[in-house]
This record gives structure tokens, C-alpha cells and sequence, in this order.
């Protein structure tokens, strides 16, 4: 009895740990995935320190999966799912790990960053419904001097892996996660599609004023080095040229009456909301690495937004509009 009751305890602290890991890898995954500038708390190192951790508990998970599997009476759809939850949590860990050194970007159709993000996001839903019908709850027990030191000892391992990860295979990500590229790839936000804009009949309407293609260049352009990091997974340092949102305004005659933000909207309809207080720091661009933009990178102008990720640098830019709306009134992540 007393060696059955330890079993099921162990299994227990397992389950609580694994899903303690998973949840805090898809915390700071979304963080690293977020945030553009480069805090003192390393988040993807973190992230990858969990990743590294639920590798180190597998074992002991395998063995309490093999447990579950003999044992009679055990309900089916708890057994697979427990199965499924171990395959995917493997999936979104080996592909993360995989991303980090660059060496492979592609499986199939899709991006090891979305094969990444689609794993986890299905294990957490398994997590939510393995819980549901297998419920494992905290216990007073669950935090005694013993679990302490084996959690105490994973994390230093998670740590000691981690480092030996990131001065090898994994050295060469930015601290979002992403890998460098030495020129820009073409991507869109979501289902966005290229769009393939005639010069001669593309406006850019700024607040009560209208640009045309001349116009805009009349505008002073400047030359600045940024890099565009990708949520999908890539950065690229490149030097644009293009017009601050604050001169923009300036000339359009926008007053500075009470708005509190500005909406950059795209021809797809796609748009972000810009501080007004940040708009010296936000750029129009027409021209990157020395020559105009392309379609695929967001031909006539598209925004450059230094520090902030991918989603916030809108292409094909069609409107630039004053708004009442504070910039944080909008999703972290765009849903359209």
C-alpha cells in the first residue's frame, strides 16, 4: 500500500510539473513573441530553459504514461489523451528546439515556427481536457522538503542545458527566439495577400490632407538602420528610408487637438494604433536597402516601427488618421 500510495504521489507531482512547464512555456513564448525590445529578464532564454526541463522530466512521464496504459479499468479517452498531450507537448518542444539553430525552416508547407506554435496551442487544449477527466490537484504534500530539492535540481539542470544549448546549437537567435536573415523575406499578417498597387493612383490620406506618390517623396526623408523581427521567426537588419509619422502630421496640418493615437491602415484593411507620443520613432518608408520598396514588402510606403515585432510594421499603407482611442485599446495581437 505504502509503495502504491508513492507511485500515484510521484505520478502526481509529474502531472503538476509538466503542466506548471507548459504553462509558463506559453507565457513567455507569447512574451519573447511580443515584445520588440530586449528586457533584463531574457524571456526566450526562459522559454527555452522549460522546453529543456519537459525533456528532462519525459522519462519519468513515459514511465507514468506505460503505468496508466497496463493499469485495468483505466478509462480509453483518458489513456489518449494522455498519449496525444505527450506527443504534441514532443512536437512543440523538438520544433522549437529545432527553429532555434536555424538549420531548418520548412517542413512541408509550413514554418517550423508554425508547426511550434500550432503544437502547443493543441496541447494546451489536450492539457485542459486531460485535466478535466483526470483531475490532479495541489496538495500540501505536493511542496515538502523532498519535492523542493527535485524541483530545485530540474531548474539548475534546465538552466546548466539551457547554457550549453545557447552557446551551441541555439546561438544565433535574437532574443525573441528568431534567426537571423541576411535580407527580408515576404510575409503578411494572417491571411493578408500581396497587394500589387498602381503608383499613379495610390493616395495616402493624412488626417484633412491627401499625398500622392511625389508628394510624399517631397516630404524629408531620412535614412535610418532598423531591424524587422518577424513573429514568424526571422529578423533582418536593413537601412529604410521614409518620413517620421510626427513630420508627416506636421504637414499635413493635423493639429495636436486632445488625440490620443494615430491608425496606420493598410489597402487590406489591416491597421495598428500608434502612441502620440511615439511618432517620432515611427516611420513611412518608401525605400529600403538603397532602392524602393517592393510589392511584397509593402510598395508604395509601409510603416518601420523600431523595437516593436513584425505585425506592427503595416504594408501598403493607405491611411494615417488622428484617434481618440488609446493605443493600448487594441489587442496585443492582431485578430484581423
Amino acid at each position: 500500500m505504502g509503495v502504491r500510495f508513492r507511485i500515484r504521489q510521484g505520478g502526481r507531482r509529474v502531472d503538476l510539473v509538466l503542466g506548471l512547464l507548459l504553462l509558463a512555456g506559453v507565457a513567455t513564448g507569447l512574451g519573447a513573441n511580443t515584445v520588440g525590445v530586449d528586457w533584463p529578464l531574457d524571456l526566450i532564454q526562459l522559454h527555452a530553459a522549460g522546453a529543456l526541463a519537459i525533456l528532462l522530466v519525459a522519462p519519468w512521464k513515459y514511465v507514468v504514461i506505460r503505468r496508466g496504459l497496463r493499469r485495468p479499468g483505466r478509462r480509453p479517452a483518458v489513456k489518449w489523451l494522455s498519449i496525444t498531450l505527450a506527443i504534441l507537448v514532443l512536437i512543440a518542444v523538438a520544433s522549437g528546439l529545432i527553429h532555434s539553430t536555424g538549420h531548418l525552416e520548412y517542413v512541408g508547407p509550413l514554418t517550423l515556427m508554425q508547426i511550434h506554435v500550432g503544437a502547443a496551442v493543441a496541447a494546451l487544449a489536450v492539457l485542459a481536457a486531460h485535466f478535466g477527466t483526470h483531475v490532479v490537484r495541489p496538495r500540501r504534500a505536493d511542496v515538502d522538503r523532498r519535492a523542493v530539492l527535485r524541483f530545485a535540481a530540474l531548474a539548475a539542470g534546465a538552466a546548466a542545458a539551457e547554457v550549453v544549448w545557447d552557446s551551441g546549437p541555439g546561438g544565433g537567435r535574437r532574443f525573441t527566439g528568431s534567426v537571423p536573415k541576411p535580407g527580408l523575406l515576404v510575409t503578411s499578417w494572417l491571411d493578408d495577400s500581396v497587394q500589387h498597387i498602381d503608383p499613379a493612383r495610390w493616395t495616402l490620406r493624412v488626417g484633412p490632407a491627401t499625398f500622392d506618390l511625389t508628394a510624399l517623396h517631397d516630404l524629408p526623408h531620412e535614412r535610418f538602420t532598423a531591424v524587422l523581427d518577424c513573429t514568424s521567426g526571422w529578423y533582418s537588419e536593413q537601412q529604410w528610408e521614409g518620413v517620421r509619422l510626427s513630420v508627416l502630421l506636421a504637414a499635413a496640418g493635423v493639429p495636436h487637438d486632445g488625440w490620443r493615437s494615430v491608425e496606420a491602415r493598410s489597402a487590406t484593411g489591416y491597421g495598428r494604433w500608434f502612441g502620440a507620443a511615439t511618432l517620432t520613432d515611427v516611420w513611412l518608408v518608401t525605400g529600403v536597402a538603397g532602392r524602393p520598396l517592393s510589392y511584397g514588402h509593402g510598395f508604395p510606403a509601409r510603416i518601420v516601427a523600431p523595437g516593436r515585432r513584425g505585425f506592427w510594421w503595416v504594408k501598403w499603407v493607405t491611411s494615417i488618421q488622428p484617434s481618440a482611442r488609446p493605443p493600448w485599446a487594441q489587442s496585443v495581437f492582431p485578430l484581423t
